[in-house]
C-alpha cells in the first residue's frame, strides 16, 4: 500500500515537473489543425461560395501545409499563448495579436515575392479570422477536457485561506485557461470556512517550507495580503528557494490592473507604475471608431428587431413605444438616454404612491434606485427587462456619441452624490450601454459594488476589454441571470 502511495506521489512529480511541456506539444498539434482547418474553409469559400467565385483558384501543398502554419506556430510561439498557466481571455488577446501579425507577414511575404497578384488576399483575411475562431475554440474545448478529467494539471499550494484565497480560487475555477489542482491550504487560523470544508489545511505558517516539501509542490500561491510587508518578503525569499514559482497577492487590492514593474536593483525596491490609457487623445479616438463601426454593424439587426418590439409594446400597453431618461454623461452633461418602455404611462405617480404605502419598498428604492418587484412594469416590459432588450435604441445614443457600447452604468442626478470621489472617474467617458457590473451580477449586486466596477474599468480600460464585455454580456443576456 505504501509502495502504491509513493509510486503516485512519484507520477504527480513527473507530471508536474513536465506538464508545461507536454501542454506545448499538445496545443502545437491543435494549433495546426485549427489553422489548415481554417485555411480549407477559407480555400472553399474563396473558390466556390463567394460571389467572386474562381473555380481555377489554386494553393500549392508546400503554402497550405508548411509554409502559411509554420508562421502562424511561430507568431503563437513568441507571444506566449503556449502558456498553460494563463486567464483565457488573455491568452485569446495574445491569441489575437499573434494571427495579426502572422496576416502582416504572409502579406509582405506575398508583396516581396511577387505573388500578390497570384494569391488571394481575401483567401488570406478570412484565414486569419477563421484561424482565431478556431484555435480559441479549440483551445476553450481541449482546456475545459482537461480540467474537467484533471489531466496536466499542477499542484499548487495556497498559503492563506482567508477571503482573498477565496477570490482566487473562485477566479481558477471560472476560468479554463488556469490547470492547477489545489493540494491544500497553509494557514495557523484559516479564515475561510468554505475553504476549510473543501481542501485540506496543511498547517501553519512556520511549517511552510517543511510542508511544501512533503506534498512536493512547485508551485505555491501566497494569498495573505493581511501579513505585514516584512512578513510577506521574508516568506516569499525563504520558499523561493526550494519551488520553481511563487505568485502573491500583495496588500493592493482595487489597484489598477494595467500596471508596469520596473526593478531598481541595486535598492531592491520594486516600482510600479500605473498608467492612465484613457489619458492620451488616440486612445479615446480609438474606443470612439471602435463604438461607431461595431454600433453601425449592430443598428442592421437593432432597426428589424425594434420594429417588431415595438408594435409588441404598443399592443401590451398603448401609448409612446421610446422612453427617453434624463442621464448624466461624460463630463457631467445630461443626455436623454433612450429605452423602450417597459413601464405603463403614468408610472411617476404609480411609483409615488406604491412607495408612500410601502416602507420597504421605498428604503429599497432610496438605496438602489431600483425595485425588485416593481408595480410599474408591464408584461411585455417584464420580458424586455429580463432580457436586456428594452436597452436596444441606446444603440442611438452611441451613433450620436452619448453613450459608448462599453463603460459605467448610466446614471440620474440623483445618484451623483452616491458615487464621491469616484464621480470624476465616470465623467471621464460616455455611459455604456452594457459594462462590468451588467456581467457580474447586474442588479444583483450592491450599489457599493457597481460604482467601484465603474471605477476600475475606466481606469483600465482597453479596446480589448471592450471586446471582451461585448462577448460576456451576449452570454448573460441569454442567461437572463440577475435582470429586472
Amino acid at each position: 500500500m505504501q509502495q502504491q502511495s509513493q509510486n503516485k506521489d512519484k507520477g504527480m512529480h513527473f507530471i508536474d515537473k513536465y506538464a508545461s511541456f507536454f501542454w506545448s506539444i499538445i496545443l502545437f498539434g491543435v494549433d495546426y489543425v485549427a489553422i489548415v482547418a481554417a485555411e480549407g474553409l477559407s480555400y472553399i469559400m474563396r473558390r466556390d461560395l463567394l460571389f467572386i467565385a474562381n473555380h481555377s483558384f489554386y494553393i500549392s501543398n508546400v503554402y497550405f501545409y508548411i509554409i502559411v502554419p509554420t508562421i502562424f506556430l511561430c507568431f503563437l510561439h513568441s507571444s506566449n499563448t503556449h502558456i498553460r498557466r494563463m486567464p483565457f481571455w488573455k491568452m485569446a488577446q495574445n491569441v489575437f495579436w499573434a494571427i495579426f501579425y502572422s496576416i502582416l507577414t504572409i502579406i509582405m511575404l506575398m508583396y516581396f515575392g511577387r505573388v500578390a497578384e497570384v494569391v488571394s488576399r481575401l483567401f488570406v483575411a478570412m484565414t486569419g479570422v477563421c484561424s482565431f475562431i478556431f484555435i480559441l475554440v479549440a483551445r476553450y474545448t481541449f482546456k475545459k477536457y482537461f480540467n474537467a478529467h484533471n489531466l496536466l494539471q499542477v499542484s499548487v499550494v495556497f498559503i492563506g485561506a482567508g477571503k482573498t484565497a477565496e477570490l482566487v480560487v473562485n477566479s481558477f475555477n471560472r476560468d479554463s485557461g488556469f490547470g492547477y489542482r489545489i493540494v491544500g491550504f497553509i494557514d495557523d487560523h484559516p479564515v475561510s470556512k468554505k475553504l476549510a470544508e473543501d481542501f485540506c489545511v496543511l498547517g501553519g505558517f512556520d511549517k511552510a517550507v517543511e510542508i511544501i516539501h512533503k506534498v512536493g509542490v512547485q508551485t505555491v500561491i501566497i494569498t495573505a495580503p493581511g501579513l505585514s510587508a516584512e512578513k510577506q518578503v521574508e516568506l516569499v525569499n525563504q520558499i523561493q528557494l526550494h519551488v520553481r514559482n511563487v505568485a502573491f497577492v500583495p496588500d493592493l487590492i482595487g489597484t489598477p490592473c494595467n500596471l508596469e514593474v520596473e526593478s531598481l536593483f541595486d535598492e531592491k525596491i520594486m516600482l510600479l507604475k500605473v498608467k492612465n490609457n484613457l489619458a492620451l487623445w488616440y486612445n479615446r479616438l480609438l474606443k470612439r471608431v471602435f463604438d461607431l463601426v461595431v454600433g453601425s454593424f449592430g443598428m442592421l439587426v437593432v432597426v428589424p428587431l425594434g420594429i417588431l418590439l415595438g408594435i409588441l409594446i404598443y399592443i401590451d400597453s398603448p401609448g409612446p413605444i421610446i422612453f427617453a431618461h434624463r442621464r448624466i454623461g461624460r463630463y457631467g452633461r445630461e443626455f436623454s438616454c433612450y429605452k423602450f418602455r417597459s413601464m405603463v404611462p403614468d408610472a411617476q405617480y404609480i411609483l409615488e404612491g406604491y412607495l408612500e404605502c410601502h416602507a420597504e419598498a421605498r428604503e429599497e428604492w432610496q438605496r438602489d434606485f431600483k425595485l425588485k418587484n416593481d408595480p410599474r412594469i408591464t408584461k411585455v416590459g417584464a420580458f424586455l427587462r429580463k432580457t436586456s432588450l428594452d436597452e436596444l435604441p441606446q444603440f442611438l445614443n452611441v451613433i450620436k456619441g452619448e453613450m459608448s457600447l462599453v463603460g459605467p452604468r448610466p446614471i440620474t442626478s440623483e445618484e451623483v452624490s452616491k458615487y464621491g470621489d469616484y464621480i470624476n472617474d465616470f465623467y471621464l467617458v460616455p455611459p455604456g450601454i452594457t459594462g462590468m457590473w451588467q456581467v457580474n451580477g447586474r442588479s444583483n449586486i450592491s450599489y457599493e459594488e457597481r460604482v467601484a466596477m465603474d471605477s476600475w474599468y475606466v481606469r483600465n480600460w482597453s479596446v480589448w476589454i471592450d471586446m471582451v464585455y461585448l462577448l460576456k454580456t451576449l452570454k448573460v443576456v441569454f442567461q437572463t441571470k440577475g435582470a429586472y
